[in-house]
């Protein structure tokens, strides 16, 4: 049997958007508000499915307890209450848009496990913007 277990985290931070090598013209024409040079905060909210065969001696797929310890020590600690682009090194040279958050952390929290397993990391920006990864 084939299950997916999910859990869901949170993060609050800061970021701009803009591309070091365009003018603050070009900036503000493509990514709008979005580009303040003071920065902009979100409420990010956080939905990390894993899917995989239920385990015969353990009846779970993972340990959500294990789970909830990557999601804390690979996201919220290294993303909670920081500037995406001046605090996370992953975003030194790296526009921090939903896109790039979900990509980022879905290769944070792959790598923590089992290759037998998949996941998908949904990311809410606002409430009614949010994007979904799935290592495709």
């Amino acid at each position: 049997m084939i299950v997916t277990v999910s859990r869901k985290a949170h993060f609050n931070a800061a970021h701009r958007l803009y591309r070091k090598d365009w003018s603050d013209e070009k900036n503000s024409a493509v990514f709008g508000k979005c580009s303040n040079p003071n920065f902009h905060g979100h409420n990010y909210e956080l939905i990390v499915s894993v899917t995989g065969r239920i385990n015969k001696e353990t009846g779970y797929v993972m340990d959500m307890k294990i789970l909830k310890d990557i999601i804390k020590e690979e996201i919220e600690d290294a993303f909670d209450h920081k500037n995406l682009n001046v605090e996370v090194p992953e975003f030194k040279d790296l526009n921090p848009t939903a896109e790039n958050i979900v990509v980022i952390t879905y290769n944070k929290i792959k790598a923590k496990l089992d290759p037998i397993l998949d996941l998908e990391v949904v990311l809410y920006e606002t409430p009614r913007n949010f994007v979904t990864y799935s290592g495709r």
